[in-house]
């Protein structure tokens, strides 16, 4: 038992590793964009371009999500940025939800582990989720407390800065180096940000994909690959709780998605749990960062809306033109490989240089500071976050002696 549980821990902390070692690269892209966007675009710019809720701008801030990265922690982080700069609401959510479904390198993984018909889904359900909110935002603005989110949401982005709006050009900007050290402060302020909240998110989620068994997710999704309109409606309530209890961010959920899947759960629940990757705790407390408690509930409580019904509407539709996916279709994802001499590999080379040449630019100019928040929810993370580091290398560790 005593040896069986070792190999267990091991799998666990092998697993968050490796799937940390397969999103790397895409946080790094998406920090890189926020920092960029912050230093290089205007306020005055960003609301010519996005500040009102039409489909022009509406449509602005999707192509923005879909030039992004798929990691959701930096998809908050630039939601964040165009909002404080002055873009509308919609926009900025739009370019949220853009920037976590309608990214490339997330249809390819959806493609390696699921297939082509959750690639569509994916797809058209981006699309739908967008066209959702925005309704449902306009139904529900009055309660909405907008502007003292973008208050919020301004501080936050310039609480390590001065905040100033400077007058030169982006093209003026970009060639300056006076900027570009700016982008490397601002880009490893991100990470600061966030580094707790990731650590922990990703510690878990090795931690529930090699202890927790199979069978809890077939009990958790009620009604399995054919259920009633009910069973149905439960399971698309259930994958936002199961992608809680899981999360790791937009491509990091595929694989488990895939588990699932194999398992029985229907279209519509595998659809609602990659959707919820916005309506987790560790998302709602970085909104709550960003814009106060208030709008990060309201935020919260318009995604669930919308990612529920956008996978009724998509399993429905599926269904009614045959092309309803079956499981025999999932590769086993249990013994996944996750270091090879792959693209993963040279992405993640690459903006591991850039990082660490961000971090030493930052140092050079600013020093090091490792400030922390004050309060019990702070304090709490961050001794989870030193723990999470402590189980990760005890977990490594025992692999060597096994």
């Amino acid at each position: 038992m005593r040896h069986e549980f070792l190999e267990t821990w091991h799998e666990a902390a092998t697993t968050t590793v490796g799937l940390f070692w397969t999103a790397f690269w895409a946080f790094a892209l998406g920090y890189a964009i926020s920092a960029m966007i912050q230093v290089f675009v205007t306020r005055q710019t960003m609301r010519d371009r996005m500040g009102t809720t039409g489909p022009k701008s509406v449509a602005i801030g999707t192509i923005f999500g879909f030039l992004s990265s798929s990691c959701s922690f930096s998809a908050l982080s630039g939601a964040r940025t165009l909002f404080a700069k002055g873009a509308g609401l919609v926009p900025s959510m739009a370019f949220l939800l853009a920037s976590t479904n309608l990214v490339v390198e997330l249809g390819i993984i959806i493609a390696i582990f699921l297939g082509w018909q959750f690639v569509v889904g994916e797809y058209v359900g981006g699309l739908i989720l967008i066209g959702l909110m925005w309704l449902v935002i306009r139904l529900t603005r009055g309660i909405a407390p907008i502007e003292e989110a973008r208050d919020r949401a301004q501080a936050s982005q310039n609480e390590n800065g001065d905040g100033s709006e400077e007058r030169s050009s982006w093209r003026e900007k970009i060639r300056s180096r006076d900027s570009w050290a700016m982008v490397a402060q601002r880009y490893v302020m991100e990470w600061q940000m966030v580094w707790k909240d990731v650590t922990v998110g990703f510690t878990v989620a090795g931690i529930i994909a090699a202890f927790v068994p199979r069978d809890f997710f077939e009990w958790l999704f009620i009604g399995g690959a054919d259920p009633n309109f009910g069973e149905l409606l439960a399971q698309a309530l259930v994958g936002p709780v199961a992608a809680f209890f899981t999360f790791i961010g937009s491509m990091g959920n595929i694989p488990l998605a895939a588990v699932l899947y194999g398992n029985g759960v229907a279209f519509a629940g595998i659809m609602a749990f990659i959707f919820s990757d916005l309506v987790v705790l560790p998302v709602l407390r970085i909104n709550a960062q960003y814009y106060g408690w208030k709008m990060a509930l309201y935020i919260l409580a318009v995604f669930l809306v919308v990612l529920v019904t956008t996978a009724m509407l998509l399993h429905y539709g599926f269904a009614l033109l045959g092309l309803l996916p079956t499981a025999d279709q999932i590769r086993n994802v249990v013994d996944r490989e996750f270091f090879a001499f792959d693209y993963t590999f040279w992405m993640n080379v690459a903006f591991l240089v850039m990082t660490l040449g961000f971090l030493g630019w930052k140092i050079a100019q600013s020093g090091w500071s490792f400030a922390v928040k004050r309060g019990i929810l702070e304090t709490s993370l961050l001794a989870l976050a030193f723990g999470s580091y402590l189980w990760l290398a005890v977990g490594l560790l025992i692999g060597t002696s096994l």
